[in-house]
């Protein structure tokens, strides 16, 4: 018998009986979390594909609620706050694209097994993705409609649009601190997606030719890039993956699945922070 394996935590001190005391699992739901896998077939790599999917969706309600955040900390000038939340963000999207390479492991005819269960049902139809991109800037209100049968989640998801996104706001902080920002980008209708503006450039020139004249915008602005460039990832390794496993074939929503994939690779969240490195 090896060393240990009769150690008993309770010597120590540790709690043991968990009658009528908060326990691990109390604490974190888990009958409810692991008895929310429904398989509706025998198929083996159902359970792959349920799991990663509400897994997702668990770091995207973390996302949103990191993102608000950041947003808020922005909005008031608390600056140090506000960069340490972006850095988890960026982490989180991480940790997103970490789940593709395990998904990716489900061969197209593991999913045909399955595949015909999910009815209409399709990514695009998350409206934590839609919360997380209209938080980011990219406000299309076409994809408001999939949501309007369920009035809480429209609801919130209509309270998102009526709110600055998280680019508006640095774009208002900037503003703050001394660079010039055009008016009209400033007192635009927050409920339209911002388009790419020349002023914009200009004013992120300024701060990324003289850093460390700027080094909380220049920070901040770096924090941003970091965050689009794993979001970017994340929707790169979504298209993989979706082509690698069904090809061309249209999604279960009715989308052109990888061809819907691949046109939103070319949206841009924070455009003028892309652009701005050309004009160095």
């Amino acid at each position: 018998m090896t060393a240990g394996t009769d150690y008993d935590p309770s010597k120590e001190g540790a709690t043991m009986n968990f009658d009528g005391r908060m326990s691990y699992g109390d604490y974190l739901c888990l009958d409810s979390v692991l008895g929310a896998q429904k398989t509706r077939t025998d198929a083996h790599d159902e359970m792959l594909f349920i799991i990663q999917h509400q897994t997702s969706e668990l770091w995207m309600k973390l996302a949103i609620h990191e993102i608000s955040a950041a947003r808020a900390a922005i909005r008031e000038d608390q600056l140090q706050p506000a960069m340490k939340t972006l850095a988890r963000v960026s982490r989180i999207f991480e940790q997103l694209n970490s789940a593709w390479d395990v998904l990716r492991t489900m061969t197209p005819s593991d999913y045909t097994h399955f595949r015909a269960k999910l009815g209409q049902s399709s990514g695009f139809q998350s409206f934590q993705y839609r919360m997380i991109e209209f938080a980011l800037g990219n406000r299309n209100h076409a994809m408001i409609r999939p949501h309007a049968h369920v009035p809480g989640v429209l609801a919130k998801l209509e309270a998102e649009l009526a709110e600055p996104s998280l680019y508006d706001e640095v774009l208002r902080l900037a503003a703050r601190r001394g660079i010039a920002m055009p008016g009209e980008v400033l007192a635009r209708d927050v409920r339209v997606t911002h388009q790419v503006h020349d002023g914009v450039i200009a004013g992120w020139k300024i701060v990324y030719e003289a850093p460390e004249q700027h080094w909380a915008l220049y920070e901040v602005a770096e924090k941003l890039v970091d965050l689009e460039d794993y979001f970017r990832r994340w929707r790169f390794n979504h298209v993989t993956t979706v082509e690698r496993v069904i090809g061309l074939k249209r999604g279960t929503g009715g989308t052109g699945g990888t061809s819907y994939l691949k046109r939103m690779l070319d949206v841009e969240l924070f455009p003028e922070l892309w652009r701005v490195r050309t004009e160095l």
